[in-house]
């Protein structure tokens, strides 16, 4: 697997007219976060050696280098998620290839439930943990020579970073909210049981992705940002029946916010 990482990261090194130190992962409905950037190059995850193909509607499958407000940028449209039927590994994979191009801060996006009661539908979630309820662990098997066997997770969100969005919303005058994103394998959205137990165990928001990217991206040593945009609610009592299309359309609506503040990020942390 590692000799494939490097392979893929060696096609892209020998076409890429930049060096991004920074990316972005667009997850669902986020996609659209791509046209506030500058693009320079496109490549079909299928052109890339090694990559596989997303399959979920609103995931694109292209990683893009090109620049957002002025700043080198590589991002992800599209990412894969386990209940495709890709193992940890595959799901993973691009996080591995970012690093061996010298991607060293990441910021990450997704659509997700809110099971906190202040929330709504339209909120911004900045995550400040997570809870990793997949059955499969991305770093299980023969350990990855960058990073150590058993890493800590004390900070898989950097502190810093979340300073800087929230100083940053304060000056925009967008309003955020924080919180725990717990990750689980779907493709089924939550039950008001689940929903319940899930709030319970400590979660603010659930979702079916991010969580296996984090822990690759924190055991590569690359800072991590993520943001969770509430595109549906699972607190009891107001449980309403939920679409793809739903979820899609809310987080379509909030994006332009998410790149405001994603923008002024990278400017001031590059």
């Amino acid at each position: 697997m590692y000799t494939r990482i490097q392979r893929s990261a060696a096609w892209l090194k020998g076409k890429m007219n930049c060096k991004p130190t920074s990316a972005i992962i667009l997850g669902t409905g986020l996609g659209r976060l791509a046209h506030e950037i500058e693009v320079e190059q496109t490549f079909d995850y299928a052109d890339i050696p090694n990559f596989p193909l997303t399959t979920v509607e609103g995931h694109k499958g292209c990683l893009i280098v090109g620049r957002l407000g002025g700043t080198p940028i590589l991002a992800l449209q599209g990412r894969y998620h386990y209940y495709e039927g890709f193992s940890m590994k595959e799901v993973t994979f691009p996080i591995r290839v970012m690093y061996e191009l010298g991607i060293r801060t990441l910021f990450v996006s997704n659509a997700a439930g809110g099971t906190n009661p202040d929330f709504k539908v339209g909120d911004m979630m900045i995550i400040n943990d997570h809870i990793n309820m997949f059955p499969e662990h991305p770093l299980h098997g023969k350990n990855f020579p960058t990073g150590p066997r058993f890493p800590d997770m004390s900070e898989a969100y950097d502190r810093e970073l979340i300073a800087l969005a929230d100083s940053i919303a304060k000056e925009k005058g967008i309003k955020v909210q924080h919180g725990v994103y717990l990750g689980t394998q779907g493709p089924t959205f939550e039950t008001p049981a689940e929903y319940r137990m899930f709030y319970r165990l400590g979660a603010d928001a659930v979702g079916m992705s991010t969580v296996p990217e984090v822990i690759v991206a924190h055991h590569c040593g690359i800072r991590v940002f993520g943001v969770s945009v509430i595109t549906d609610l699972g607190i009891e009592g107001q449980v309403q029946p939920i679409s793809h299309e739903e979820v899609q359309k809310a987080a379509n609506e909030v994006q332009p916010y998410m790149a405001d503040i994603m923008e002024a990020m990278l400017e001031r942390i590059n």
